[in-house]
C-alpha cells in the first residue's frame, strides 16, 4: 500500500465534476510524463506547469511511497506516549489521529478519547485527509509538539526502537513528523486542503 501525500485547493478541485477528480489528481502527478524534470528525493514536488497553481505533492523522506512507516509511526507513538510530559502526550495524541487515525476530536473539543471519523467528500480514495478549515488546527498541533519532540529520545530508544524496521528509532520517528509538519505549514499558509490518495 502506498500514499501520494497531496495540498489542494479545495475550491478548485471542487470545480472538476465528481468522476474525473481522481484521474485528474493521478494525472497531474505522472512521473512517466515526458515533460517532468526528475523529483526530488524529499520534499515539494510541482505538478505540469500548467496544473501548478492550485496543488502540490509532498514526497517524505525514506519513505518511498510507502504507507508503512506512517503506519509505523502511529505503532510507535503507542509504545512510547506514556512515558511522554503530559502536554506532549495530548499534542501528539490529537496531531497523529487526524494523520493517521481519520479523527478529528479536539475540533470539537473533545478529549480524544473517541475517535470521530469522517469521510472525504471527493468521491476520491484517501488514507487521510484535512479540509482547509482542519489545517490551522492540525498544524497548530504540530507547533505545540515539536519544540518537545527531542524529550522523546531517551524513552523511544527504550520503549519504542526497533532496529531493522520502518521507524526503527527516534530520528526516523521525528523527520517523519517534521515532514507531516512541514505539510500541514504550507497547506494553512495557503489555506488549502490535504489529501493523503490511496494508492
Amino acid at each position: 500500500m502506498c500514499i501520494e501525500v497531496l495540498i489542494v485547493d479545495w475550491e478548485r478541485l471542487g470545480t472538476v465534476p465528481a468522476d474525473q477528480r481522481s484521474a485528474l489528481l493521478w494525472d497531474i502527478f505522472d512521473d512517466d510524463d515526458d515533460t517532468w524534470s526528475p523529483p526530488p528525493p524529499a520534499g515539494w514536488v510541482r505538478p505540469r506547469e500548467e496544473d501548478a497553481d492550485w496543488c502540490r505533492r509532498y514526497d517524505f523522506h525514506g519513505t518511498l511511497g510507502s504507507y508503512k512507516p506512517h503506519f509505523w509511526a502511529g505503532e510507535r507513538w503507542e509504545a512510547v506516549r506514556d512515558h511522554a510530559a503530559p502536554g506532549l502526550r495530548t499534542a501528539l495524541d490529537h496531531y497523529l489521529s487526524a494523520l493517521f487515525w481519520g479523527g478529528l476530536p479536539f475540533m470539537d473539543g473533545g478529549d480524544g478519547e473517541e475517535e470521530s471519523e469522517q469521510e472525504c467528500p471527493w468521491d476520491i480514495r484517501t488514507l487521510m485527509w484535512s479540509a482547509p478549515d482542519d489545517v490551522p488546527g492540525i498544524k497548530r498541533l504540530w507547533d505545540r509538539a515539536a519544540p518537545e519532540l527531542d524529550t522523546l529520545r531517551e524513552p523511544f530508544a527504550e520503549h519504542a526502537a526497533s532496529p531493522g524496521s520502518w521507524i526503527a528509532d527516534f530520528d526516523e520517528f521525528a523527520l517523519l513528523l517534521k515532514d507531516w509538519g512541514e505539510v500541514m505549514t504550507e497547506a494553512d499558509r495557503r489555506g488549502w486542503g490535504v489529501l493523503g490518495l490511496h494508492c
